[in-house]
């Protein structure tokens, strides 16, 4: 009976180590086979790593250093002094896209970092995110711009979710710890995602919590508890860059920063980045080549795309020099529109006169008004305006509004003034005022133009095409002061205008040094005494007797 029970036991013996043997040789083999398929992996990796295709002109051309950035004076100037101090701030960037938000964030940073007396050290990181593609779990099991905790019940926790311990990730925030966070599109971050972020910006910290975790478990490793106790450091310096306007900005965040614009490049800074990039990649071109880019790009990047796409197609044609008919294809094929504004021509015209304007990001424009005026039957008489934004909405916290735009009320306010300053009677006459730009015109600073062309429409006056005009007026004749008169200024600088007229209160002593005359006024009577040449007594004698 002792031999069977003996013989049972080697059997079963036996059969288990078999067993235990089978499953070694298949975890070995599993092993091998497992390491094997690594490395025919990590050798296509490598293939792939290997295959590079050449550099687009736009990221050859990217800026590197301050002197690389066109256009942006102020804007640099304005990084450095909220970056480069003893107590760097928070910033945000306002700008169209391609003007150089990035790269001067960028190289504001290296700036810093050179400055003996900065906080920031030689180390310090540029940690980059696109708010436009930032996603989160509101559970917090993934949160790439604060951080999160991955509880042993998620997939992914790892060892340390097999042993029951949750696990603190750092997001870009902790990243960015001694440095800078570049938010690009910041506009565009989630209200909680921005929530979060301004709380961590008061307390340069993430903290984390997890009902999993135990203050009193001692088999949670010691960095971990270090973690929930004080969090994770994050006393960086936040960059957010944005195509936005700053009333579509929160203003918790606004509060936070240092707001800077980049304003949009101008025709003769996308000439300079043109020629640039010409000099710099031993391009020839024909002659005016890179005037006609300039006319037709609405930024560097623009500008720089077009000139390699000419490139190409003058590659294909195998020639080595770019011609005006290579940018000509360029330009219809991927339907780019004009954006040069006229010149003045020194010639005098009743019932034309130009206006200014900022639109986009800071960019002046110069624009031409129109009006006729035509008596006829008594009271059978009206006003027509063209080519300007007639009614507004308005978003506030209470929902949207309507009201009618400060264009169409510098309008009424015009009508009124001539009425009631120089007695004339309105519903004689047929007026329209049309502004023929072909872009939908807002704001007051077109006023005292308007009231200028009106006048001169209504006295049969001339008015000299190499003057321009802002400002905003009031029903009494009084000149209130408007936004971006340098801007306004230079681009009637560029359209070789000779005198422009801005109210008093926006004159600064820059201005006496520029390449134009800048009259100051403050009401309509010095404007008209000046235009027409003729003293405010003749002028209201003359329209008396009309």
């Amino acid at each position: 009976m002792d031999y069977i029970l003996i013989a049972i036991q080697l059997f079963f013996t036996s059969i288990i180590g078999i067993y235990f043997l089978t499953q070694l040789t298949n975890n070995r083999a599993a092993k091998t086979n497992l390491h094997i398929n690594s490395d025919e992996k990590y050798q296509q990796l490598q293939r792939l790593r290997s295959v590079k295709l050449t550099q687009p002109l736009t990221e050859k051309m990217r800026p590197t250093d301050e002197c690389d950035i066109v256009g942006q004076k102020d804007g640099i100037l304005a990084l450095k002094a909220a970056l480069c101090s003893p107590n760097p701030q928070h910033i945000i960037i306002y700008g169209a896209p391609g003007v150089g938000k990035t790269a001067s964030a960028r190289i504001a940073l290296d700036m810093a970092k050179r400055q003996d007396n900065s906080s920031f050290t030689e180390d310090a990181k540029f940690v980059e995110i696109d708010a436009t593609t930032l996603r989160f779990d509101e559970r917090s099991v993934a949160d790439p711009l604060i951080g999160s905790v991955h509880d042993p019940i998620y997939q992914g926790a790892g060892a340390y979710g097999n042993a029951g311990i949750p696990q603190p990730k750092a997001g870009a925030v902790t990243k960015a710890h001694g440095g800078v966070l570049f938010i690009d599109e910041i506009g565009e971050l989630h209200p909680i995602q921005m929530n979060k972020l301004l709380k961590v910006l008061e307390d340069r910290k993430v903290n984390f919590d997890s009902v999993y975790y135990q203050e009193n478990d001692k088999n949670i490793p010691h960095h971990i508890h270090d973690i929930f106790k004080n969090g994770l450091p994050a006393d960086f310096r936040l960059i957010g860059a944005t195509t936005r306007s700053k009333s579509e900005i929160s203003p918790a965040l606004r509060s936070r920063c240092v707001e800077i614009s980049f304003k949009d490049l101008n025709i003769q800074e996308l000439k300079e980045i043109v020629n640039r990039t010409v000099r710099r990649n031993c391009v020839r071109v024909d002659k005016d080549v890179v005037d006609k880019i300039a006319e037709n790009a609405h930024n560097g990047r623009e500008a720089i795309t077009i000139l390699q796409t000419a490139m190409n197609k003058a590659h294909l044609e195998s020639t080595n020099i770019i011609s005006h008919d290579n940018v000509d294809w360029v330009l219809k094929s991927g339907g780019y529109n004009i954006i040069r504004p006229k010149f003045v021509d020194n010639e005098i015209y009743i019932g034309k006169i130009n206006g200014l304007a900022v639109s986009g990001h800071g960019t002046g424009n110069m624009l031409q008004i129109q009006c006729v005026a035509k008596r006829v039957a008594k009271g059978e008489g009206r006003v027509k305006i063209t080519g300007l934004i007639e009614e507004e909405h308005l978003k506030g916290a209470t929902g949207t509004h309507k009201r009618k735009s400060m264009a169409k009320s510098s309008v009424d306010n015009v009508i009124t003034l001539i009425k009631t300053m120089y007695n004339i009677a309105i519903d004689d006459y047929y007026i329209h005022i049309n502004f023929p730009s072909g872009t939908p015109v807002d704001g007051p600073s077109a006023g005292v133009a308007m009231f200028c062309v009106l006048y001169s429409a209504l006295f049969n006056k001339p008015i000299n095409s190499n003057i321009a005009i802002t400002g905003e007026i009031t029903i009494h004749g009084e000149v209130y002061p408007v936004g971006g008169v340098t801007e306004k200024i230079q681009a009637a600088i560029y359209a070789k205008a000779k005198t422009v007229f801005i109210p008093k209160e926006n004159m600064q002593k820059a201005y006496e040094s520029y390449n134009i005359d800048v009259i100051p006024v403050s009401t309509i009577d010095e404007v008209i005494d000046y235009l027409f040449n003729m003293s405010i007594i003749e002028k209201t004698t003359q329209i008396l007797h009309a």
